[in-house]
């Protein structure tokens, strides 16, 4: 670098004099006579120094001392300069007075000292010097930050930075808003979703479907034994007003594991009445409801508080004022009143087939050709468990509903108690806690061992007791002379004979009797029918017999009740 300043300025001449506080050179203008050169001491320690950045010979210069030290002996007089390169007028006695230095290029006047004009350099965008008064007793100026080259005035660009800064702001606080309403709307929906699982637990808890907790566990038999459990039972009879004929069936409500059931009994089933063995269907039209509830807990154990009669006109309103049922039909139902047998069917085979009043006592009243009991039973059990789900679960609707039935009500069962029962299955139905069960029975209308264990001693919680088949000799006696006293007489007569008597209905005229068995065990059962009947041991004979009867017995024209 040079220290001579020539940039184009024509004959004038600069030299470097120093740097400020932001390493910005200072210079000034060498005056027109040259004088014997000053040397620049940038730490003003000595009293001579050089400028590491003239040319030629070096001179004695004055010395600078940028903190303004004092006097160094016979220097002549120096410019002082401050931290910020600005100097300071500072006169020192030596001898003659010499004209103070001026960091910017001037001299000040003093005495005979003619002023030298001169002209400081400066560096692009240096404001130029400031005179400021001095402090005699400082030494030193006051400075203003205007003074200073690196204070700038607000222009544009500051505008822009401070709204660029604004709107950055902004958009941050709007970026953080949304944040704050996103996790507000998220903690909302975890505080909606832990009230409806609260509820939810709460609801289960109450209607006692928790695990661990609900009826379920109880309905394994771990928690209350079987035969301890309270069960509420009625038995319904459905009277077929038109074909003739009943069905019966349990509804029962165990109110400790919270299942309803229905429960059908074939018509078959054995009973021991006052006149020894019959069968549910004879007990149903010969001992009415009260004989044949006390004989049906006789058989299987159980406790019934009381029986429905159900005919089937009031089986139709039912269905009607409960708004129809739905059932899965398994069998197209013919209509009865069809003039044509190419007819459409009243009831069409299918599933979620909608039954009205009329088509649902068609249909739980249907058996087919060649069908069992059993099967129009199962029908009818479809149709009671349809009409309980569409049955109100509230007591006193239930109740209403019954009255406007207009049914008679067996004693001890009030319309009140049976509506408040219905009720009961009915919640149980809407719930899913309801089921229907065929009661197992053999083919001589006895319980098996099956029966005994599934539904007699799970559902019912009783112990089968089927009548002693060893008791007595069960007979089945049909009437077949054309005269409809003769049955009384038969049986009058096998009753004082030890048997056990068995109503086997009417059939078609027959010229000759018949005493049928068909195990070869009851061979000499047979006989003594006979013989005690008045008939010939010619009318024995080996085939099948009806029902649950050991002996079956067909009363032709040539019975004569006198010879018995």
């Amino acid at each position: 670098m040079n220290d001579r300043y020539d940039a184009g300025y024509g004959d004038d001449q600069y030299e470097l004099v120093g740097y400020d506080e932001y390493g910005q050179p200072v210079y000034r203008q060498v005056p027109a006579q040259q004088q014997p050169q000053q040397h620049y001491d940038p730490y003003a320690q000595q009293g001579y120094g050089y400028d590491p950045y003239a040319t030629g010979t070096q001179q004695p210069v004055q010395s600078y001392d940028p903190y303004a030290s004092g006097d160094t002996g016979q220097q002549p007089p120096t410019a002082s300069y401050d931290a910020y390169g600005t100097g300071t007028h500072h006169q020192q006695q030596v001898g003659a007075h010499s004209p103070p230095y001026d960091p910017y290029g001037r001299t000040a006047t003093s005495g005979q000292q003619p002023r030298v004009a001169e002209q400081t350099a400066y560096i692009p965008q240096q404001a130029g010097p400031v005179e400021e008064p001095v402090d005699q007793e400082r030494g030193e100026r006051d400075y203003h930050t205007e003074q200073f080259a690196f204070v700038e005035e607000p222009d544009q660009d500051s505008e822009d930075v401070i709204d660029w800064l604004a709107f950055t702001e902004n958009r941050t606080e709007r970026r953080e808003e949304a944040k704050r309403r996103a996790r507000a709307r998220v903690i909302a929906v975890f505080v909606v979703l832990a009230i409806v699982a609260a509820g939810g637990v709460g609801y289960l808890w109450y209607a006692g479907k928790l695990p661990g907790l609900s009826s379920t566990d109880d309905k394994t038999g771990t928690a209350t034994p079987v035969g301890a459990q309270k069960r509420d039972v009625i038995v319904v009879h459905l009277h077929n007003t038109k074909k003739g004929g009943t069905s019966t069936a349990l509804l029962v409500d165990n109110t400790t594991t919270k299942q309803g059931t229905t429960v059908l009994l074939p018509n078959s089933l054995a009973l021991t009445g006052d006149d020894g063995t019959t069968t549910l269907a004879k007990s149903v039209d010969d001992d009415g409801s009260s004989g044949t509830r006390d004989a049906i807990d006789t058989v299987l154990g159980t406790e019934i508080q009381g029986t429905w009669r159900l005919d089937t006109p009031y089986l139709q309103n039912l269905v009607d004022l409960v708004g129809n049922i739905d059932v899965d039909t398994n069998a197209d139902v013919p209509d009865p009143d069809a003039k044509s047998k190419s007819a459409a069917p009243l009831v069409r085979e299918g599933k979620g087939q909608t039954l009205s009043g009329k088509t649902a006592v068609a249909y739980a009243t249907y058996q087919g050709s060649g069908e069992a009991q059993n099967a129009q039973l199962e029908r009818f059990g479809q149709v009671m468990q349809a009409v309980l789900r569409k049955l109100t679960s509230d007591t006193q609707g239930a109740t209403t509903t019954v009255q406007t039935l207009g049914m008679i009500i067996e004693p001890p069962l009030t319309d009140k108690d049976l509506g408040a029962f219905l009720a009961k299955l009915a919640n149980l139905a809407k719930g899913g806690d309801y089921k229907t069960a065929l009661l197992p029975v053999q083919n001589d209308g006895t319980l098996s061992a099956q029966a005994s264990s599934s539904v007699v001693k799970d559902v019912l919680g009783g112990t089968a007791k089927s009548p002693d088949k060893d008791a007595a000799v069960r007979v089945s006696v049909s009437n077949a002379s054309g005269t409809k006293g003769n049955t009384d007489k038969a049986r009058v007569v096998l009753l004082n004979g030890g048997f056990t008597f068995l109503e086997g209905g009417t059939g078609s005229t027959a010229s000759s009797s018949k005493v049928v068995y068909a195990d070869a065990a009851h061979k000499d059962d047979a006989t003594e029918v006979a013989k005690t009947l008045g008939l010939s041991a010619d009318a024995v004979g080996k085939g099948e017999v009806s029902g649950n009867a050991d002996v079956s017995v067909v009363l032709g024209q040539d019975y004569e009740p006198s010879s018995g």
